[in-house]
């Protein structure tokens, strides 16, 4: 009964900065979590992940804007610089037992 719920998501212009929230069950304490997002017309892709170990990565065209952190069972996704072509939906996700869990997305627009 993993359940994530994302929030944060909004309207900003390009330069501006947005704080994405990952809520998680209790049972999902401490596990790797993982954020993506799709844009129109584009596939998934992965954005960044924090492991157990707190180990950080990030997708290339993100490093030095994007920060993932943890608290407790909330993962946050701050983004600052942001882009137009950072406009999509931002998905968490994590992996448990063999199974992906995700929450079902929040919206992030970038425009002036």
């Amino acid at each position: 009964q993993v359940r994530l719920v994302e929030s944060g998501g909004g309207l900003v212009q390009p330069g501006g900065s947005l704080r994405l929230s990952c809520a998680a069950s209790g049972s999902m304490f401490g596990a790797y979590m993982a954020w993506s997002r799709q844009a129109p017309g584009k596939q998934r892709e992965y954005v960044g992940s924090i492991t157990s170990e707190g180990i950080i990565n990030y997708l290339d065209s993100v490093k030095g804007r994007f920060t993932i952190s943890r608290e407790s069972n909330t993962v946050y996704l701050q983004m600052n610089s942001l882009l137009p072509e950072d406009t999509a939906v931002y998905y968490c996700y994590t992996n448990l037992a063999g199974s992906t869990y995700w929450g079902q997305g929040t919206q992030v627009t970038v425009s002036s």
